[in-house]
């Protein structure tokens, strides 16, 4: 099966994020295939390369990174819910004269018809959080 699966918690603030993770890794394992993860709302905040979690705790930022690399996953932070949060790729940063990027490995920045292609070209589109 393919999923499209939308994250719309921060790493930290519900469980979403860290379920949405083990939901993508057990599906990849079964042999199911990810057609995109979109993040939007607050879940943008899982983008984030400033991230710097304490080092008993767990590094969701650096476990999407990881799994993204691992798997070719597309992680897709929306724009607008990027930049009310301060959330710039390179291209963001240029664009808004901002002075640096913060956009962790992985990720990448885009717009809501990422989220719709999502919908349509997945047989389910899963969404964690509110």
């Amino acid at each position: 099966m393919k999923f499209g699966i939308q994250i719309n918690e921060g790493p930290y603030t519900h469980e979403a994020s860290t379920t949405a993770l083990n939901f993508v890794k057990a599906a990849l394992e079964a042999g199911h295939e990810i057609f995109r993860v979109f993040f939007y709302h607050d879940g943008v905040n899982n983008g984030t390369r400033y991230t710097t979690p304490p080092q008993d705790d767990r590094n969701i930022v650096a476990a999407w990174s990881e799994l993204a690399a691992e798997h070719k996953l597309d992680l897709v932070v929306c724009v607008a819910a990027a930049q009310r949060r301060g959330i710039v790729d390179e291209g963001e940063q240029e664009r808004n004269g901002k002075d640096g990027n913060n956009i962790a490995d992985g990720f990448r920045i885009s717009g809501l018809g990422q989220l719709i292609e999502a919908g349509i070209q997945s047989e389910r589109l899963v969404v964690f959080g509110d």
